[in-house]
């Protein structure tokens, strides 16, 4: 059949009727058959782009959700961001305000312990004079015993007014 095809319009005149309308006729089935081939191919590709098209547009939402959650984290990190560089600051200002306490706190410590150390040396004096005076106490207490019966310095300070002894307890 393709060798008909392939012939001049002069060898086609030599062929009888009824060869040409078979040909034709069978031309005619093959070009039918050939066209529903070719339908069946179209109805494949066109099922084929559909699916395709379905994936595209299922792609697409899917890279829709991406950029929106991309988004929500840049969004995220950039509050993350300032919430540390607030935080950052605020721990710059608690740093100086503990340098600051401390220095006051030393500054203080050291004004009491030069108070302590000037109130020790009160007390060393104030022992020094307590001891000093228990012992002029104690002298007198003699002399004015020496002539008579020694009674309990408690009688001898009822007669004589009172005597006041200081002492400090550690």
């Amino acid at each position: 059949m393709e060798d008909l095809i392939r012939l001049s319009d002069q060898d086609l005149q030599r062929f009888g009727k009824e060869d040409l309308i078979r040909t034709l006729r069978a031309l005619q089935n093959r070009s039918t058959d050939v066209m529903l081939e070719h339908g069946k191919l179209m109805k494949d590709v066109n099922r084929s782009l559909q699916v395709h098209l379905q994936e595209i547009r299922s792609l697409k939402e899917v890279n829709q959700k991406l950029q929106e959650d991309n988004q929500e984290l840049r969004e995220l990190c950039c509050f993350l961001d300032d919430d540390r560089q607030k935080d950052r600051k605020v721990s710059r200002e608690w740093q100086r305000f503990g340098r600051y306490t401390a220095g006051v706190l030393w500054r203080e410590l050291g004004l009491y312990q030069q108070k302590l150390t000037e109130l020790e040396a009160g007390q060393e004096t104030l022992r020094a004079e307590n001891a000093e005076l228990k012992e002029i106490v104690l002298m007198l207490d003699e002399e004015r015993s020496g002539a008579g019966s020694r009674s309990s310095i408690d009688s001898q300070s009822s007669l004589s007014g009172p005597v006041f002894l200081l002492e400090f307890v550690y």
